[in-house]
């Protein structure tokens, strides 16, 4: 099956992030670029990933922790 880009609004509604976390979340997948514009998309599955990773990680905090 072939990898699939997403652009920023649909990071943004994947993940719940704002633009600014988006760019700049330590950890968070790096955009790709397209051709020679400044056009950047991510790649869906790293995107997923990430998700699936914070909801991992949450079942492995206390309650109460933030």
């Amino acid at each position: 099956m072939a990898e699939k880009f997403l652009r920023l609004d649909q990071v943004r509604e994947r993940t719940g992030l704002c633009r600014s976390a988006v760019y700049g979340l330590e950890g968070f997948p790096r955009p790709v670029k397209l051709g020679t514009s400044r056009a950047v998309a991510w790649v869906a599955s790293e995107v997923d990933t990430w998700v699936d990773a914070q909801i991992a990680a949450r079942h492995t905090q206390p309650v109460g922790a933030v």
